[in-house]
């Protein structure tokens, strides 16, 4: 199973739209100061903190997916799904 998700840093309010097949440990990667020093993440201090998720069945689907949400359109749906909450 593979998802695409959505991170916001609580800091900032700065959002993070990637994909993986271990969603639990690329969260905790995210959060680790010393994983990649030169990552969105890192660069962006503060907690990263699970915001939205789909699960797909193939790598092909998420990665189209999450080409979407990264487009002006799909941003303005996940700004959408975030303030619902």
């Amino acid at each position: 199973m593979f998802a695409v998700y959505v991170l916001r840093n609580e800091q900032s309010g700065k959002i993070y739209i990637g994909q993986t097949a271990d969603f639990e440990k690329r969260v905790k990667q995210h959060n680790d100061e010393n994983f990649d020093k030169r990552s969105y993440t890192s660069l962006n201090k503060g907690k990263w903190v699970f915001a939205y998720k789909e699960e797909f069945e193939t790598r092909e689907e998420v990665k189209r997916r999450e080409k979407q949400l990264k487009s002006s359109r799909g941003r303005a749906f996940i700004k959408s799904k975030i303030l619902a909450r």
